[in-house]
């Protein structure tokens, strides 16, 4: 490390100037994966707070719509209760609305209809969970916009009425929309279009979206299985994600850019090293006649690519935290999470390590006579 510290500290403007590019990269870096977060939050929040392990939706029914489009009925409920490995099964219902408040506010809401009993009713985190038909139990983020328990929820253009009896924990959102939990029947008749006064025919309450499915603790549904049985396609909860209005288009641009940020990472971080290593090159022939190995120093040059890498990454997270700290105040869908930084970080210096190793690569085909005069 001794050339390497001399190097640093002898050629400060110029890794400064390396450095400085890096920790820019490492901004970028942390503020795409706090927005790539936050908008994964934003759309498949409601669908990860829900205890099932996967959902059968309507046979053939596209993927990446099956939210909107499946319809299935009680049959499929039964067929896949009886499934080994099944703890419980349970219609669920989902829809958008629009909506005001008594109080004037507009709101839009996704809504889930849960059968009152079922393992899929939330405990909320202030008021009750919805007991009775026309009642529902918003999200905390609803709760933000200005929603209150016992506010009166008007659905338009139907004029159908829910109270708000409570306040879900955490984040609960399904496609960038607010959830809001209610009793299957209530979620049926808004799915059918009934206004208040309407005759309900029978077959209304026999549709709903989905069955979610939750897997007794350590056992494994056979998913093929109980879809031949119940006459449905399944998908894993995270599957399910897919379906989101959205999800899959934002998350793989995030991930297309996240992919490029890395490569040009690299890229920089070798052209950096290439132009360095070609300036010293007459410095590592002289070390290479007194008897340097290669190995030496390929080793000597990673390592001072490794102290730049970790400094300059270093600065440029702290800087990035304090800015996604600022963001995640605002209505933009920003979350800083643990795992996702560091992650990153790590892949943008082993990104850069590998840019660097193949620019001193050179180094292994200077030859000694270099620094004596000699001719070739």
């Amino acid at each position: 490390m001794f050339l390497a510290l001399r190097e640093l500290s002898f050629a400060r403007g110029r890794f400064a100037l390396m450095g400085g590019v890096v920790a820019l990269i490492a901004i970028l870096m942390v503020l795409l994966s706090g927005l790539a977060v936050g908008l994964a939050n934003d759309g498949v929040s409601g669908l990860q707070r829900i205890k099932a392990t996967s959902f059968a939706f309507q046979k053939d029914v596209s993927k990446d719509s099956a939210f909107s489009r499946s319809v299935v009925g009680p049959d499929a409920v039964e067929a896949w209760q009886k499934q080994p490995g099944v703890a419980e099964a349970a219609p669920f219902g989902n829809t958008l609305v629009n909506a005001r408040t008594s109080r004037g506010v507009e709101i839009d809401l996704a809504l889930f209809g849960v059968e009152t009993d079922s393992f899929l009713v939330p405990q909320p985190a202030e008021g009750s969970a919805p007991a009775h038909e026309g009642e529902v139990a918003i999200s905390s983020t609803a709760a933000e916009e200005g929603v209150e328990i016992g506010d009166t929820v008007t659905l338009e253009p139907s004029g159908t009425e829910l109270t708000v009896v409570g306040v879900l924990a955490d984040q609960n959102t399904f496609g960038h929309v607010d959830v809001g939990y209610l009793p299957l029947r209530s979620w049926q008749e808004i799915k059918a279009g009934v206004q208040p006064g309407d005759d309900v025919p029978s077959r209304v309450y026999d549709e709903f979206t989905a069955v979610a499915v939750k897997a007794k603790d350590g056992s494994t549904v056979d998913l093929a299985a109980g879809d031949k049985a119940a006459g449905t396609s399944s998908l894993t909860r995270e599957d399910s994600y897919g379906a989101s209005p959205g999800y899959t288009a934002e998350t793989s641009t995030l991930q297309l850019i996240q992919v490029f940020l890395y490569a040009i990472s690299a890229l920089v971080v070798g052209a950096f090293f290439t132009v360095l290593t070609i300036q010293r090159r007459q410095e590592l022939a002289v070390l290479r006649a007194m008897g340097a190995s290669t190995r030496y120093l390929l080793r000597d040059s990673l390592l001072q690519s490794f102290v730049l890498l970790v400094v300059s990454a270093g600065v440029g997270i702290g800087i990035g935290l304090a800015a996604g700290g600022a963001i995640s105040s605002t209505p933009m869908p920003f979350a800083l999470e643990a795992g996702p930084i560091i992650g990153a970080t790590a892949l943008l210096i082993v990104l850069g390590l590998l840019g660097a190793g193949v620019a001193v690569i050179r180094v292994t085909r200077i030859d000694p006579l270099t620094a004596l005069g000699g001719s070739r």
